[in-house]
């Protein structure tokens, strides 16, 4: 992991790294169970640092940030928080009613990590494995709450989930989350971390008065000379036809306008084929017939990208017109 962690951003990688170490400490040296060693009270490494790492990870795998912000370190405050109730607790050898409600609140902000973390993969197009652990452990801590409330309120009053069994649930979920993480990052999966995109163009002479020229001249010759009528049109060509380097005509598209050559050009196709589909004079032509006139060069393609453009079929679409 460590070894191939430039190919990684290292926002995420550091967050995961984090988290995957804080959960490993967590089981190790995890006071409630007494795994490893009886009676002990390692309470430095609890269940709630690895929610802060993982609710930061999901974060900037959402936004793609590649600086960590300064006041993002403000998230580990309830651990501080919660290691120092800890530390105070183990001193004063009992708990007192203050100190016990200012620990329900700092475990309440764990809960909150945990929704957020359910809320910003439920905002992206693409759901997260981060999600699947997220859920339960969010309904283990809210029952725990509850626990620490109604013990709060009324010590007499049934518990909702036993602490034992709480702790005994937790354990095994992050357990299975650390063997989930730590086998992906074997297998080199892909969705596990994103990778650093490596820019070609970092060397590129372009400047914002030439990157405005050239983007006008190229939207220019298409909407005037119409060159994506050509089935065979190639970057090459284009470049040719503006005298532009090709490497400028790739740049501006990719990165200043964020469209591949291929998207740009099928754009204007799409626009042409509908405003033929439009004018009457065509009614005779099959939609096909009229797709070749503007540059598609095949069924398949023609069917795929309109639906990509549009988010209908051709022929759905030509119903609309007609209505």
């Amino acid at each position: 992991m460590l070894i191939n962690r430039k190919k990684y951003k290292q926002n995420t990688f550091w967050l995961l790294f984090g988290s995957l170490l804080s959960i490993l400490f967590y089981i190790v040296c995890d006071d409630e169970n007494n795994i490893f060693v009886k009676n002990s009270d390692w309470f430095l490494f609890d269940s709630s640092l690895f929610i802060t790492f993982l609710f930061l990870f999901v974060k900037y795998y959402k936004n793609g940030k590649e600086v960590f912000l300064k006041r993002d370190f403000l998230f580990f405050i309830p651990s501080l928080i919660y290691f120092i109730i800890e530390s105070i607790e183990i001193k004063m050898g009992y708990d007192c009613l203050p100190i016990e409600i200012i620990e329900t609140l700092t475990e309440l902000t764990f809960v909150v990590y945990l929704f957020l973390i359910i809320y910003i993969i439920n905002t992206t197009k693409r759901k997260h494995w981060s999600l699947y652990f997220a859920i339960p452990i969010m309904l283990l801590f809210t029952f725990s709450i509850l626990n620490e409330i109604i013990g709060l309120l009324d010590p007499t009053k049934e518990l909702f989930i036993n602490n034992q069994y709480f702790n005994t649930s937790l354990l095994l979920i992050v357990a299975f989350l650390f063997y989930f993480i730590t086998f992906k990052l074997i297998t080199k999966d892909n969705q596990l971390l994103p990778s650093v995109k490596v820019n070609k163009y970092k060397n590129s002479k372009l400047n914002s008065e030439l990157i405005k020229k050239y983007k006008t001249e190229i939207i220019h010759i298409m909407e005037t000379e119409k060159l994506y009528l050509n089935n065979k049109l190639s970057m090459d060509q284009v470049s040719k036809k503006l005298n532009i380097p090709r490497q400028y005509i790739s740049e501006i598209l990719n990165i200043h306008m964020n469209i591949s050559f291929q998207d740009f050009i099928n754009q204007y196709r799409v626009d042409e084929f509908i405003s033929r589909l439009k004018n009457n004079q065509n009614n005779h032509f099959t939609l096909l017939a009229i797709a070749m006139e503007v540059g598609f060069s095949s069924k398949s393609s023609f069917n795929s990208t309109f639906k990509k453009i549009k988010g209908l079929t051709p022929s759905e679409y030509k119903k609309t017109l007609i209505r």
